[in-house]
């Protein structure tokens, strides 16, 4: 039997205003996402490059992915500072306004990155200019052993991480709604920080112990018997 009456009406009404906003709805998802993918492309694309940089051997190919990952690091920075200060001066629930909100969980490792990863990747750079005059030696171990550093990887492809959440929250899926669902990714996102973090340390140490001098034995060397 087909509802009629008041009720029936009443859910007619409604369905049709979800109807009209519809086509709102997925206009601001599309603006949302319009800004929050460059974002999300520019930290992966540092994260990526950061993570290469110790296997390379040449210091010429050392200093030119420094510089990539250099605009890569300080273009991240200005467009995360840029999302999040017009979410600042926006009115209303803009696209630009949901778009900073989303980034507020990646505004913390923006900020590690901005005030350590831009440091040492600036040193990094230019102790691989050092050699510029002969390009082709092959990078020292104390290079790879700074290039490998978590303070330089670390933070960029913490940032990427970050930006996961406000990616997924534009699509429409909404991980905060259900606390079956929040748990797990906390918990999901927390272990994909800290193994991150284990193997950036892990390799620094591979490096940096390759990097000392070898120390001379003190051992005296007893009376040879034949």
């Amino acid at each position: 039997m087909t509802p009629t009456g008041p009720a029936s009406g009443a859910n007619g009404g409604r369905a049709r205003i979800r109807l009209a906003a519809l086509p709102e709805r997925i206009s601001n998802m599309e603006s949302q996402l319009t800004i929050l993918l460059p974002v999300a492309a520019v930290w992966l694309a540092a994260g990526v490059v950061a993570d290469g940089l110790p296997r390379l051997r040449n210091t010429r190919m050392l200093r030119r992915r420094t510089g990539w990952l250099l605009v890569l690091a300080v273009s991240g920075v200005a467009v995360t500072a840029a999302v999040l200060g017009g979410g600042l001066f926006s009115t209303g629930a803009t696209p630009v306004d949901r778009a900073a909100a989303g980034l507020a969980l990646a505004a913390g490792p923006a900020l590690v990155a901005t005030a350590c990863s831009v440091r040492r990747i600036r040193r990094l750079r230019a102790g691989a200019g050092a050699f510029a005059s002969a390009p082709a030696t092959p990078a020292p171990h104390g290079l790879r052993a700074a290039a490998a550093h978590p303070l330089v990887g670390l933070p960029l492809q913490v940032t990427a991480l970050a930006t996961l959440p406000a990616l997924i929250a534009a699509t429409g899926t909404d991980l905060g709604a259900d606390p079956g669902v929040t748990g797990p990714a906390i918990t999901v996102g927390a272990l994909a920080v800290v193994a991150i973090g284990v193997r950036h340390a892990l390799r620094h140490n591979r490096f940096a112990e390759r990097a000392r001098p070898a120390v001379p034995s003190t051992r005296t060397v007893g009376a040879l018997h034949v």
